[in-house]
């Protein structure tokens, strides 16, 4: 279909919060789906919900199989997921670093659950319902934080830990202490 523009941080509308898809198997919600995976592809992402690109539904899709930004994660299948809804498992978070194609160039050290479970719809409407941890489970909860109008740089705790990829590496190795090259979006 085609590459839509993404959304930028300072865009009063990435912190709207997305209505409920209502009707599934649709043209038009194939049409939404094809340009956020054309979209996604053509800026290297992992994620990418459905707000980023100017469309206020609940939809988000990821998935990675490889990828020079994250060659250190382990693979997260493609999924499209409607309407989704998140429940951690326990209380256990574990920070790492995010970026975000609405945040280009720039990562953050974000806590999230370390491992949730996360339900939703295709788009025919089935069910989809999985316990998930580690990178994919970070993905999901960046991903869906967008559907409530939450971009990562929200859920920072120390803003000493938010900054330029460039900025955060180390000079000397080439490498930041913490890997800021790892995260979703």
């Amino acid at each position: 279909m085609a590459v839509r523009q993404i959304l930028k941080m300072g865009d009063p509308r990435l912190y709207q919060s997305c209505e409920l898809v209502q009707e599934f198997n649709t043209t038009a919600l194939t049409g939404i789906i094809e340009d956020m995976f054309d979209t996604m592809a053509e800026y290297n992402g992992v994620g990418l919900a459905a707000p980023q690109i100017g469309i206020y539904r609940r939809i988000v899709i990821f998935g990675l199989e490889s990828n020079d930004r994250y060659p250190d994660v382990e693979a997260v299948p493609e999924t499209i997921l409607i309407n989704p809804v998140i429940t951690p498992v326990s209380e256990e978070q574990e920070e790492g670093w995010e970026g975000c194609l609405s945040i280009p160039g720039m990562r953050g050290l974000v806590s999230r659950y370390s491992k949730i479970k996360y339900s939703g719809f295709t788009p025919t409407g089935e069910n989809i319902a999985r316990e998930v941890e580690g990178f994919h489970a970070r993905v999901v909860q960046h991903e869906c934080d967008h559907l409530d109008g939450i971009l990562y740089p929200l859920r920072i705790r120390d803003i000493r830990n938010f900054g330029y990829e460039d900025a955060l590496v180390q000079p000397d190795s080439g490498e930041s202490e913490t890997s800021p090259d790892s995260g979703p979006c």
